[in-house]
């Protein structure tokens, strides 16, 4: 069920979804958390549908701030809703605030009245966020900080940006995407020869900023020198390949045809891995998992990443 709210506000919005609640479309009981998404106005759907499929695992309230990027000077300050429920919210309840004009120029307040009662709050930029997130208006109020470096324009730039902005509570799915192959690297340094590792190259495209933090974290976790070698092209995407040096030969991990992976070890067979490109949903599902801040993620954006001395374009 979709209720449309033309030129609202926020005043009204609450006693529409009380009057649903009440008609029993929708309770706010079972919610474990509201999540703020900060979209662009014709962006949203897309982070939308992955909140519903990730409120089937995290019950919330979808607040979504949809904003002009460069909205006129002359624009009339309106608020157009939408209060979404039932199929057309997963196990959420979805408030899709369309704002316009100087309507936009103080979001904290635009979501306040919305929010549940003592539930936590996660932001969420999937496309363009500010600069300082943890000082934006929705992120002051937020115990955790989303952002996607693989959205903005320049996403080797972003990440330096993230580096220096990163307050505890900020993440990047830049880095939820690399949960699958940091766990599959682990698993192959658990196995003998524990040799030593001498080196190491991280090979993928430019575009990607999992890809240098993949190097950043290798490199600080294994204590080598790691060469980055950052790809450029049409069909350049994602993380290419993981190459481990040791004294008895080059372990070798690379996934170039999506979602299956190769994994070359010496003296042992080939090997074909399930290595998936993981969806916004289920990045979105994950970081949903934990409220507390991310250390280690932490400690790579502002440590690892400066340690990081060779990435090579090509």
């Amino acid at each position: 069920m979709i209720v449309d709210l033309p030129n609202t506000t926020t005043a009204k919005i609450s006693k529409t979804l009380v009057r649903i609640r009440e008609e029993g479309g929708a309770v706010a009981l079972g919610r474990v958390l509201t999540l703020i998404i900060a979209s662009q106005l014709g962006n949203e759907e897309e982070a939308i549908e992955a909140a519903n499929d990730a409120s089937r695992e995290h019950p919330m309230r979808v607040i979504v701030v949809s904003t002009q990027e460069h909205d006129a000077a002359n624009a009339v300050a309106r608020v157009d809703a939408e209060i979404r429920v039932g199929g057309d919210a997963g196990a959420s309840e979805v408030i899709v605030l369309r704002v316009y004009g100087d309507a936009a120029a103080d979001p904290e307040s635009l979501v306040t009245g919305l929010l549940l009662s003592d539930a936590p709050v996660v932001a969420w930029w999937p496309g363009t966020a500010p600069a300082v997130p943890s000082d934006s208006p929705i992120g002051r109020i937020a115990y955790r900080r989303i952002t996607d470096a693989s959205a903005q324009p320049d996403p080797q730039a972003a990440l330096r940006e993230l580096s220096g902005s990163y307050r505890p509570g900020d993440n990047d799915f830049a880095w939820t995407r690399l949960t699958l192959w940091r766990a599959q690297l682990a698993a192959v340094l658990d196995q003998p020869p524990y040799e030593p590792i001498i080196g190491i190259q991280v090979i993928g495209a430019a575009a990607s900023p999992s890809t240098t933090l993949l190097a950043a974290w290798l490199q600080m976790q294994l204590q080598v020198p790691v060469e980055c070698k950052l790809t450029t092209g049409p069909l350049a995407n994602g993380v290419h390949g993981v190459h481990l040096q040791r004294a008895s030969g080059t372990i070798s991990l690379e996934r170039e045809i999506p979602d299956i992976a190769t994994l070359s070890q010496p003296g042992q067979p080939l090997q074909d891995l399930t290595l998936k490109r993981r969806s916004l949903r289920d990045c979105l599902a994950d970081e949903l998992r934990r409220l507390d801040p991310d250390e280690l993620y932490g400690e790579v954006i502002t440590r690892g990443l400066s340690q990081l001395k060779k990435v090579v374009s090509q």
